[in-house]
């Protein structure tokens, strides 16, 4: 009778803790993202300051020190919306719950416009991100909370005037672990 009940009680602990994905080096995630903060457009001694937000996809996946992933981001400020494509890297300290990260990502930003007037040339994007996550415990989901800064020089070119794109922002990234 014992060895039942000790066999239910493992499979259940099994279960619980991801025992079939242990052994896994890596694991994949897909998630969503959503930002609130600020724009700053540089041209010519004249910047101009905008709240925005953001919200976009994630596709990656994790090993121990490391995390990379795909990202899609649509951006909106006030008068300027663009359509971003990044790949990020993040280096982070493998600690059991709650786990800080730096990170950095290259992409481009392949639509937009101002105002419904100029459009945003394909232009490249860099990013820089700080943050931390916190895995759920029992459930396949982590939760990023991170800071981003965004930069993109020249995005449009009005009469000489080519301004560079500075975003900056909070954001939440919720990740489903495969």
């Amino acid at each position: 009778m014992n060895l039942k009940y000790l066999g239910i009680f493992t499979a259940a602990l099994l279960t619980v803790s991801g025992g079939a994905n242990a052994a896994a080096l890596f694991d994949v995630y897909a998630g969503a993202t959503v930002g609130i903060g600020g724009t700053t457009l540089f041209a010519n001694d004249h910047d101009v300051s905008k709240s925005a937000q953001s919200y976009g996809a994630v596709l990656g996946f994790d090993i121990p020190v490391f995390r990379f992933e795909l990202e899609y981001d649509y951006m909106h400020a006030d008068t300027i919306s663009m359509h971003v494509g990044m790949i990020n890297a993040y280096a982070k300290m493998p600690l059991p719950a709650v786990k800080p990260y730096i990170g950095v990502g290259i992409g481009n930003i392949f639509s937009g416009d101002d105002d419904g007037f100029m459009d945003i040339d394909s232009v490249a994007a860099y990013q820089a991100m700080l943050g931390v996550t916190f895995d759920i415990p029992v459930l396949p989901i982590d939760v990023d909370v991170e800071g981003r800064v965004l930069y993109a020089a020249d995005i449009y070119d009005y009469n000489g005037l080519k301004p560079d794109f500075l975003q900056y922002e909070a954001r939440l990234k919720l990740r489903y672990v495969f």
